[in-house]
């Protein structure tokens, strides 16, 4: 599956250099962004930032105008979760942390006319939203340590008679945020930028429907996942009993709200092509 999914990304980004005019003219950047990513959704309701990972990519923008830009980018990043770090201890003991590999074209609206010669506006804040198409695959660790797949499990009943079958490991989201751009001299361009991706998926961290019937689960399925499909027997009373598991039915999720990353960072980005060419699209006109 992500062999077919970068297959097709290398192919979206291969057909917007072959016909894009923006490739052999200075209204083009290249470049690259690194800085910090974080998930909202089950297991982290609110706490923006909370266990942050280190994120980057490449960066190419197409400016229209001084006003409009077209950005493509590949992210790559991790988020993670966990009721006992970021959801007050919330008890269903679950945790996870997923990769995320991603592709985003977005379009983005400059506040300030954005220039390149000397003289001009050289900086301005901007908004931006598009469609992203992005990768994950959900992980947790089991208390003998080894690291599980967590999609291959269906801790959540997937895949058996009259349950759903197993999520998709591809989905899309809506990202849209906000950024700076500061054009330094006429070929190099710093920013900031913070965003939200509104994925279409409520599984990014194997958390969203009901609890599944632990005992046919582990009839069917084994111990180990009916063991990572409930893990409050991990935690313990007062008095050193485990908490008891979860009966069928429960809620294990909240399958009406899909789940939240957020990518915010820094990008520097080269321009190349016609050194006449400015972000506004018009030759300069030479005096006789």
């Amino acid at each position: 599956m992500r062999k077919r999914v970068l297959i097709i990304w290398a192919l979206c980004l291969g057909t917007l250099g072959l016909f894009s005019p923006a490739l052999r003219a200075q209204n083009s950047e290249i470049g690259a962004c690194v800085g910090t990513t974080f998930y909202l959704g089950e297991l982290n309701p609110s706490k923006l930032f909370a266990q942050s990972h280190l994120a980057g990519g490449i960066v190419y923008r197409y400016n229209l105008s001084p006003r409009w830009a077209i950005k493509a980018d590949f992210l790559f990043g991790q988020v993670s979760g966990s009721d006992m770090q970021t959801n007050n201890g919330y008890q269903r003991n679950l945790s996870f942390y997923s990769p995320i590999t991603e592709f985003s074209v977005v379009g983005e609206l400059n506040f300030l006319k954005l220039y390149n010669s000397v003289g001009t506006n050289h900086f301005t804040p901007y908004i931006f939203a598009g469609l992203t198409l992005f990768s994950f695959d959900p992980m947790a660790q089991y208390k003998d340590g080894t690291i599980y797949e967590l999609q291959s499990l269906g801790t959540e009943g997937q895949g058996l008679d009259g349950m759903p079958k197993k999520y998709s490991l591809t989905s899309f989201a809506i990202p849209f945020g906000i950024g700076l751009r500061v054009n330094i001299g006429k070929y190099v361009c710093l920013g900031a930028e913070w965003g939200f991706r509104y994925s279409f998926t409520d599984y990014l961290d194997d958390v969203g429907g009901r609890y599944y019937d632990n005992d046919l689960l582990r009839e069917q399925r084994g111990d180990i996942i009916a063991d990572m499909a409930d893990r409050t027997p991990e935690l313990f009373d007062n008095q050193g009993n485990p908490l008891p598991r979860h009966q069928a039915g429960e809620q294990r999720g909240n399958s009406t709200t899909h789940d939240i990353y957020s990518f915010a960072g820094a990008t520097l980005t080269v321009k190349f092509g016609n050194a006449d060419r400015t972000c506004d699209l018009k030759k300069s006109r030479k005096r006789h």
